[in-house]
């Protein structure tokens, strides 16, 4: 019995160790610029296969990269998402939007890989697709987009989609930066993760609630 518990054991911390490596190799060098076998072997497999058994091709890698931070960001969401529940208050919702983002790279210590990840899947539209399937699942996700929707219901909705992108944009490189500085040991623009939240938070209440000008 215990042989047959410790297999499926085994193949879990392979998979685990899979995901981390890949997910540092794609946001040191770009999702394109790496291949399986590269994965494989730095992540210590002696089969150079390894990842093609595990998750499939490298879309199914990014995909699974994605779920796993989508999952452990929507426990951090709910709660906050909860409170805000019927509120008017845009600065609230927005809250809802930039704080498990910034929470959950804290978590991670130092260093971590998952903001420029982000920013390497989100500069090709297809990967990029892949995270926003393993969004939409999310209760609280499509709660906060309705809630902070009706507060912007005065907006076009060509010009709210836009806005949506920028922030999007903001925040994660942001994120980056601060991300970065602290692997390489920089200096950082904010003290904390919460202080850079408070700052993004400002900025995007601002870039939401900005005038629009009207098109000639």
């Amino acid at each position: 019995m215990a042989g047959r518990t410790a297999r499926p054991e085994r193949g879990s911390a392979t998979r685990e160790v899979i995901l981390a490596t890949a997910e540092r190799l794609f946001a040191e060098h770009g999702v394109h610029a790496v291949s399986n076998r590269q994965i494989s072997e730095a992540a210590g497999q002696g089969n150079s296969a390894a990842v093609g058994y595990h998750f499939g091709t490298k879309a199914d890698l990014v995909r699974a990269i994605a779920r796993k931070h989508a999952e452990e960001m929507e426990r951090l969401r709910v709660w906050m998402v909860a409170d805000v529940a019927g509120s008017a208050d845009v600065r609230g919702w927005v809250a809802c939007l930039v704080r498990p983002f910034t929470r959950h790279l804290e978590d991670q210590g130092v260093p971590s890989w998952y903001a420029r990840f982000r920013a390497q899947v989100m500069a090709d539209p297809a990967l990029y697709q892949i995270t926003v399937e393993e969004s939409l699942p999310s209760p609280s996700l499509r709660l906060l987009v309705d809630g902070l929707n009706r507060c912007l219901s005065d907006l076009p909705a060509d010009v709210r989609e836009a806005r949506w992108a920028m922030a999007r944009q903001v925040i994660v490189q942001m994120c980056v930066e601060r991300e970065r500085a602290l692997a390489e040991g920089d200096p950082t623009s904010q003290p904390s993760w919460e202080d850079l939240a408070t700052s993004l938070i400002d900025a995007i209440v601002g870039l939401l609630q900005a005038p629009v000008t009207p098109r000639s």
